[in-house]
């Protein structure tokens, strides 16, 4: 039994359907006596060119181990799939037990992404914050204001009042 990688890049528009499809590739292997190491559903990413006016794609990938003769089989029967944007099989010497380079990259991704988000949340909510604060501190110097505009009139009165009292 030769050991592969399989690489498949799925139309962007099927995103929901990625279980499905996953499920249905593995029946496909299984039938055709291939054995499932592991998959990874690395998720959507850029492609570098464009692929059937598709700019993205939802790439998986599968390490598998069977006979080449039956992975003739199984590639003739994907290459009509629809949902397929791209496939390719490479033979290889050993499994690698660690997560695919692209699966990190997607993760690191990933976190970057929602480290910017959680900044930019926090920067809106301080944002907010000092308006708030900024309002209040208008509203509490015009308060002072029409306080002190309050005690001067009442000055100036009480200052007429003593005048006219003399």
């Amino acid at each position: 039994m030769k050991k592969y990688e399989a690489a498949i890049i799925l139309n962007p528009n099927l995103s929901s359907k990625i279980d499905i499809f996953i499920k249905d590739f593995e029946k496909l292997l299984n039938s055709n006596s291939f054995n499932i190491i592991k998959h990874e559903d690395i998720g959507r990413r850029q492609l570098a060119y464009s692929i059937n006016n598709h700019n993205k794609g939802h790439y998986l990938l599968f390490n598998i181990e069977g006979d080449p003769i039956k992975l003739i089989e199984v590639e003739n029967k994907i290459k009509y799939n629809e949902s397929i944007i791209r496939h390719l099989f490479i033979s290889v010497k050993e499994h690698s037990g660690e997560e695919s380079q692209l699966l990190i990259d997607s993760k690191d991704k990933k976190n970057d992404s929602e480290e910017i988000d959680n900044k930019k949340t926090k920067e809106v909510s301080e944002k907010i914050e000092l308006k708030k604060n900024t309002e209040v501190d208008k509203a509490n110097s015009q308060e002072k204001d029409e306080k002190l505009e309050n005690k001067e009139e009442l000055d100036s009165k009480d200052k007429i009042n003593e005048e006219e009292d003399e």
